[in-house]
């Protein structure tokens, strides 16, 4: 699984102009699933993204997770996360799982995730998605 994780003032995503998902302050979260990814591997990222430790604290220090700011999480899913760009100009996705498996594993990854975080929102599995965000910091983190 590779993981992008955006720290948000406040992230949407649409799917034919409505709204599937919406939240403040938290986490936008791009996931791809990769062959050969497994629960395994999705329940130590969910874990790791509830406790990282990314936001500030009152002394503008990176010292807060998620549940310390109720943070919510927006999920994504977003298969081009396994592009493969290094030979030609088109790229190769034959490192992403295939839709049955990713569907599958994206879909537990998002209800292991509202185990411990009050508020998870998704887009919809292989839609066409807008996505529109308030970068905080900006702080990026690539997980995998």
């Amino acid at each position: 699984m590779r993981i992008v994780l955006q720290r948000v003032a406040n992230a949407k995503v649409e799917v034919n102009g409505e709204t599937t998902g919406e939240i403040g302050t938290g986490y936008l979260v791009l996931i791809g699933i990769g062959e050969g990814d497994t629960k395994q591997d999705a329940d130590r990222l969910a874990a790791k993204i509830r406790n990282l430790r990314i936001f500030s604290d009152e002394n503008d220090k990176i010292n807060l997770s998620l549940a310390d700011v109720d943070g919510s999480l927006l999920v994504v899913s977003q298969f081009t996360l396994y592009a493969d760009c290094r030979k030609g100009n088109r790229p190769n996705f034959t490192q992403a799982a295939k839709p049955d498996q990713a569907e599958m594993l994206y879909n537990y990854f998002v209800d292991v995730c509202r185990q411990n975080i009050k508020n998870v929102q998704c887009g919809v599995f292989g839609a066409d998605m807008k996505v529109t965000l308030t970068n905080d910091g900006p702080f990026t983190v690539v997980l995998e």
